[in-house]
């Protein structure tokens, strides 16, 4: 018998990690995304070099729950990662929408809100390290 309630982690697990994977795929394939990222953390006198921690949580800390092996270490990589671009490179977007009338951080919305579920319900019964 299927548990629903672990079913149902995966599932956001899944959704979570592999959505934000093709955005660290997307970065692994065009290092020149990193090279505009370290420009903008200059901007906020910010080490360049951090940039590369995108690859942390948009590659790791995927993979790390889609796994399931450390999965709440994964997410919290994932929230944190998202914070400083939302902060960084978005914050001038917090109070706006798109020509659709969504919100225009839905995205980033998304993966932050869903990091942090998954922060807070671990993994479920479907991971190779059950939290």
């Amino acid at each position: 018998m299927l548990h629903s309630e672990s079913l149902a982690k995966l599932s956001l697990r899944l959704a979570v990690g592999i959505l934000l994977l093709f955005h660290g795929i997307d970065k692994i394939i065009d290092p020149s995304s990193i090279e505009k990222i370290g420009e903008n953390l200059a901007d906020f006198n910010l080490h360049p070099l951090l940039s590369y921690g995108v690859y942390l949580g948009e590659v790791l800390a995927p993979l790390m729950i889609i796994i399931g092996i450390k999965t709440r270490v994964g997410a919290f990589i994932i929230a944190i990662n998202m914070i400083f671009a939302i902060l960084l490179f978005h914050s001038h977007q917090l109070l706006q929408t798109d020509n659709y009338g969504g919100w225009a951080l839905e995205l980033q919305g998304f993966y932050l809100i869903g990091a942090v579920i998954i922060f807070l319900q671990g993994s479920g019964q479907y991971a190779v390290r059950p939290s």
